[in-house]
């Protein structure tokens, strides 16, 4: 299960996936208990994370810039140590 990280894509890229057209969510520094029920991608425009899946001391970090793509069914603890600010959207229910 694992989070795949796109550093720095390319304007045209994110132009065909419409992500400016997505929805947008935000959140202060601090530490979240997540679960993702279907599979997300995200853009961060702000922002910095490190992202532990549930049961791992290792971890994830990405940031302002990057795409990531996080598998359904991930349970993890999102550590924020910059503001969030991303679009993001979940693939239909299958």
């Amino acid at each position: 299960m694992d989070i795949v990280i796109e550093h720095n894509p390319s304007s045209i890229k994110l132009s065909e996936l419409g992500v400016m057209s997505w929805p947008k969510w935000s959140c202060q520094p601090g530490r979240y208990a997540l679960v993702f029920e279907e599979r997300e991608t995200c853009y961060l425009v702000k922002g910095k994370v490190k992202v532990y899946p549930k049961g791992s001391s290792e971890f994830v970090e990405f940031g302002a810039g990057d795409l990531v793509t996080i598998p359904k069914g991930l349970s993890c603890t999102w550590e924020v140590s910059l503001f969030i600010d991303k679009h993001y959207k979940f693939d239909p229910p299958t």
